[in-house]
């Protein structure tokens, strides 16, 4: 069985975002990048389900940029097998993403695709469910425990009441939540076996998918700063400021 693994290419976790004095986005110039924390998780679910003897291929998958080659690599020393990247410059958003995923499973046939639930940069958690629309797959979100047997996937999943259990069909789409797996350290010695490694390159128009994006972005701006406290000397003044200042009585 083929696992696919969508990654993608985001901000650091550690970093502090800036956004663009002009108002349009994030700046990320000389910003640190690295590979979706959540896109970590379940790389390594998949290389996880390999070592057990479930899966035969681990296929690491992302779309954008040249240098999303080396979110790939560190995939592929994480224990993926080999590569694919969809080379575009678009700003893409989830729908787009889950049609070029779903173009590649129609080429690739995977058994399984396992990604992240959200991205860290948008938290848009959409590409996994629309991606099981357009498939017409199965699909188990927020995935804390995973268990491949008999073409049947078990899936405990975290939800506000508590945990669910769901038993689904092969193949299917799995997104990873924080409690699934620990991911391994990455090796120098595996570092250096992921530049061998197989990566191919497509383009959009290759696999036939309209990437334009469909929503605009107006604005972006930071929270506004949090102001200081005040003391108040009674009951009475509490109730007058929450009433005329806060308004929330």
């Amino acid at each position: 069985m083929k696992v696919l693994v969508p990654v993608k290419r985001v901000v650091d976790y550690n970093v502090k975002v800036r956004v663009k004095s002009d108002n349009t986005g994030v700046d990320i110039a000389n910003v640190k990048m690295s590979m979706n924390p959540f896109d970590e998780i379940a790389v390594e679910e998949a290389v996880r389900l390999k070592e057990k003897g479930v899966a035969t291929e681990v296929i690491a998958v992302s779309c954008g940029v040249q240098q999303c080659q080396e979110t790939l690599r560190t995939a592929m020393a994480i224990g993926a097998d080999r590569a694919i990247l969809v080379l575009t410059d678009e700003e893409l958003q989830p729908l787009a993403v889950a049609k070029l995923l779903k173009a590649l499973m129609d080429k690739e046939q995977p058994g399984l695709v396992i990604l992240g639930k959200q991205a860290i940069d948008d938290d848009c958690n959409q590409t996994g469910q629309m991606l099981a629309a357009l498939a017409d797959l199965p699909q188990a979100t927020f995935a804390s425990k995973v268990e491949v047997a008999d073409g049947k996937a078990k899936v405990t999943r975290e939800v506000d009441g508590g945990l669910e259990t769901l038993s689904i069909s092969l193949p299917a789409i799995i997104t990873t939540d924080l409690r699934l797996n620990e991911p391994r350290y990455v090796t120098l010695p595996n570092i250096m076996k992921a530049k061998k490694k197989q990566l191919d390159t497509f383009k959009p128009e290759d696999l036939g998918v309209d990437v334009k994006p469909r929503l605009k972005t107006l604005k972006v701006t930071e929270p506004a700063k949090r102001g200081a406290g005040v003391k108040v000397p009674d009951v009475a003044t509490l109730v007058a400021k929450l009433k005329n200042e806060a308004k929330v009585i």
